[in-house]
């Protein structure tokens, strides 16, 4: 299989953020912004190409991340997102470039992955306790099913022509798996527009970068171990590429001593039961590495694996064992490896 090919369109992407700077003041030679965006932090850091002043960037940015949350959030209740949810089945609806970019990408996804990426798995989400619906326990088999007639991207018709969509069932189309993603890669292409070349962008964990770091050598991220609280588990050297990782091993609940993860599979309507703890995937689009990172979590590490061979996909998977956690990986992702740390068990290619 041919890995698919994800480029969103670079202009419709620099529509939320495409602007030019102009500044009185000396600009700095380093400039690092932080802030709040889609429920979590952003944190982005450049080197200045020589006329741009941080204050100015943080309130341009700060205004089209908000733009963006307008157009995809399920908190705001007057959103573009949350207005096509409550569209009637069989309605077509117009949707806007950026949002019909990102609905187009998690089709994209969702076909590769066989379904195990699907983001109108909202109600089942919300069914576990995971969603903004909280409840505890686990559902009936009844409620299951109930839920799962309300779930399926096979669902989701989209007019490439328009663009338009329309529902063929009561979908609840929810993003988080992939704005966040499709976040960065927007903050990343007008930073580009601007003249910036070497620049970390980061949102609530996904990150793109390129060029050099403020050190004057490539950026360097780590991969976390999920048995230790701080110390990173790999240190892995970046070119210019986006990251994204999705794990499971904190959000979840307990239950006559079953442990039920917040990773639930659009497929079966329950919780993952494999024991894949991490996911981190490269690629040149943080909105794709974003959504295969969780259709892989959803996978598990065969089936990942195999995938991602096939697909030539980067990437780097954290799977429990009896003896700790074990680290596996892609073909594709062999070139990122440094030495292995004392602390990193890896198996090779699979």
């Amino acid at each position: 299989m041919a890995k698919a090919v994800v480029d969103l369109p670079k202009a419709a992407l620099a529509l939320l953020f495409l602007f030019l700077v102009a500044c009185a003041r000396e600009p700095e030679a380093v400039i690092r912004l932080d802030g709040q965006t889609m429920g979590t932090t952003y944190h982005v850091t450049l080197i200045n190409p020589g006329n741009l002043h941080g204050d100015e960037l943080k309130r341009q940015l700060d205004y089209q991340l908000q733009h963006f949350n307008q157009i995809a959030s399920t908190y705001i209740d007057d959103s573009e997102l949350n207005t096509l949810n409550r569209a009637s089945i069989g309605e077509w609806l117009p949707v806007s470039e950026p949002l019909f970019n990102i609905l187009s990408l998690a089709v994209e996804v969702s076909w590769l992955t066989g379904g195990a990426f699907d983001i109108t798995v909202a109600p089942l989400v919300d069914l576990w306790g995971f969603g903004p619906r909280k409840r505890q326990g686990k559902p009936s088999a009844e409620e299951i099913e109930a839920e799962m007639a309300k779930v399926g991207f096979n669902r989701l018709e989209l007019d490439m022509l328009e663009p338009k969509l329309r529902k063929t069932a009561a979908l609840q189309m929810d993003l988080s798996a992939i704005a966040k993603g499709y976040g960065v890669d927007a903050a990343a292409i007008w930073l580009e527009s601007l003249g910036v070349t070497d620049y970390l962008v980061e949102i609530g964990g996904e990150m793109r970068v390129a060029g050099k770091s403020p050190r004057g050598d490539a950026w360097r991220i780590g991969v976390e171990n999920p048995g230790a609280d701080s110390d990173a588990m790999l240190a892995i050297e970046l070119g210019d590429i986006a990251v994204a990782t999705s794990g499971d091993y904190r959000n979840y609940f307990e239950e006559d001593g079953v442990r039920y993860s917040h990773t639930i599979d659009p497929r079966t309507g329950s919780p993952i039961t494999h024991r894949l703890a991490s996911v981190t995937v490269l690629d040149a689009s943080c909105a794709f590495a974003d959504a295969m990172a969780t259709g892989f979590s959803v996978l598990g590490a065969e089936r990942t694996l195999k995938l991602a061979e096939a697909s030539d996909i980067p990437v780097y998977l954290l799977e429990k064992t009896e003896q700790g956690f074990v680290a596996r990986y892609s073909s594709a992702f062999k070139p990122y490896l440094p030495v292995a740390t004392p602390n990193t068990a890896v198996e090779g290619e699979q």
